[in-house]
């Protein structure tokens, strides 16, 4: 094409320097002035570009001649690979209805063959099928067994016997009714035996263990369970307290014939396990969030306030009960002080001296109950607060309703843990909270009490002695 498009140009120029000279020859111009002489150039003739156009006419045919045979001969080989194709579907197609032809027959072979097998089993078919079926509901109870911890590997077999498509042998009739009377007597049973047990970190290490029948497992003071995919015993991760623990130290450490009291797990692990699922205190509180950990803080607050103005107060009615017995007054106590000021002024008249007195008892009581409003205060703001955090915990419930739906149980929890949870920290901190206001508080108005009664009998002796 480039050759093509040369020629062509070659053919224009030559077109346009050819009809240049014809018009210089033709054309009657009037005398120039002579110009300097230039340098020929070479030009092309007609013949020239003729001949060039020609030899690239040729050259292209000859280039798509080539290219179409190149076409052709492509085509002809994927007409071949096509048919190829063709010829191996149809084979495969020929092998398949063989093979399916074969599976007919065979399935037909088996068909008869069961029930030949069937016929010569006679009644010890049924008898058999009761054998797997007992051998696979004892594989179920056994599996999950801590005496499986004393007598690893009986599973396995039973596991054999239960999913065997042939007639057991003797041998594996005589283990299944073995086993089946070892789990009955081992139920029976307190055994101690070495077996591994899984430690926190994952590894298992041989220990002493102590079994009593199916139900517990306890080594070293604490009780154990059965890890059925492991096949091997660990430690809770939350050890039951109070009586129960004491209890499994004692089981452990019995010997002899003699009875101790246990703690077993009827339930045969469920109830131990219930027990890592059941929250201690520190959970407890923390279900109740932001509202319960305020409420707490000023409860706590409050009561150390409380127990503070109760010792002063105690100490203060010993002080004030001492002051009357002794003739002296004395400025570390209310009634010392309320006699100091009669003593300043006994002299005067008696509305004088009665106003005296009102006055430094006035100045005692702030003392005496300074604090007290504020632990009442407490006791009846933290039942609101619990009330507060209930509302704030079902506002949790519905929103996780309303997203969620009601299906899982657990979405919901969380809001009615901080419900329910709040309340109850709320009604804690109030109770003790009113006990104490109220013990502090008589114990302040004992001591106005008798302020009061030695101010009125300071007046009534001192209009006596005017009179």
């Amino acid at each position: 094409m480039n050759t093509l498009k040369i020629a062509g140009l070659s053919l224009l120029a030559g077109v346009a320097a050819l009809g240049i000279g014809l018009s210089g020859a033709g054309a009657q111009q009037p005398a120039q002035p002579a110009a300097p002489a230039q340098p020929a150039a070479q030009q092309l003739t007609l013949d020239q570009v003729l001949q060039a156009v020609r030899r690239e006419r040729t050259a292209s045919s000859a280039e798509n001649r080539e290219r179409e045979q190149r076409f052709l001969a492509e085509r002809n080989n994927q007409q071949a690979e096509l048919n190829r194709v063709r010829a191996q579907v149809v084979a495969e197609e020929a092998r398949s209805t063989q093979l399916e032809g074969t599976l007919e027959s065979n399935q037909a072979t088996i068909e008869q063959l069961t029930a030949q097998l069937a016929e010569a089993q006679g009644e010890f078919g049924d008898l058999f099928g009761a054998a797997r079926s007992a051998a696979a509901d004892l594989n179920a109870q056994v599996s999950d067994s801590i005496i499986s911890a004393q007598f690893p590997g009986r599973g396995e077999s039973l596991r054999e016997i239960a999913e065997s498509d042939t007639l057991p042998s003797v041998e594996q009739l005589e283990l299944l009714w073995y086993v089946l009377m070892q789990q009955m007597t081992e139920q029976s049973k307190v055994a101690k035996f070495q077996a591994p047990i899984v430690r926190a970190n994952g590894e298992a290490a041989d220990a002493a263990i102590t079994r009593v029948g199916p139900f517990v497992a306890i080594s070293r003071g604490d009780y154990l369970t059965y890890d059925s995919g492991a096949q091997k015993l660990k430690f809770l991760a939350r050890q039951p307290g109070g009586q129960a623990k004491a209890a499994a130290s004692r089981v452990e450490n019995a010997s002899g014939d003699r009875f101790v009291t246990a703690v077993i797990d009827p339930s045969l692990g469920t109830l131990l396990s219930l027990i890592v699922e059941t929250p201690n205190f520190t959970e407890r509180v923390k279900q109740g969030g932001e509202i319960g950990y305020a409420t707490i803080g000023l409860a706590a607050i409050a009561f150390v306030i409380g127990v503070l103005r109760f010792v002063q107060l105690s100490s203060t009615a010993g002080a004030v009960r001492a002051q009357m017995r002794r003739g002296k007054p004395s400025k570390s106590n209310p009634l010392g002080r309320v006699l100091l000021a009669y003593e300043e002024n006994k002299n005067a008249d008696l509305e004088t001296v009665q106003l005296k007195l009102d006055d430094a008892i006035l100045h005692e009581i702030p003392k005496l109950e300074s604090g007290l409003n504020f632990v009442k205060l407490i006791a009846a703001v933290a039942p609101l607060m619990g009330l507060l955090g209930t509302v704030s915990g079902m506002i949790t419930t519905f929103q996780a309703i309303t997203l969620f739906g009601t299906g899982d149980p657990q979405i919901m929890a969380g809001g009615i843990s901080e419900a329910l949870v709040t309340t109850v920290i709320g009604l804690v901190s109030s109770i003790p909270l009113l006990l104490l206001h109220a013990f502090a508080s008589g114990a302040s108005k004992r001591v106005i009490q008798i302020l009061e009664e030695q101010s009125a009998g300071i007046v009534a002796k001192h209009a006596q002695g005017a009179r």
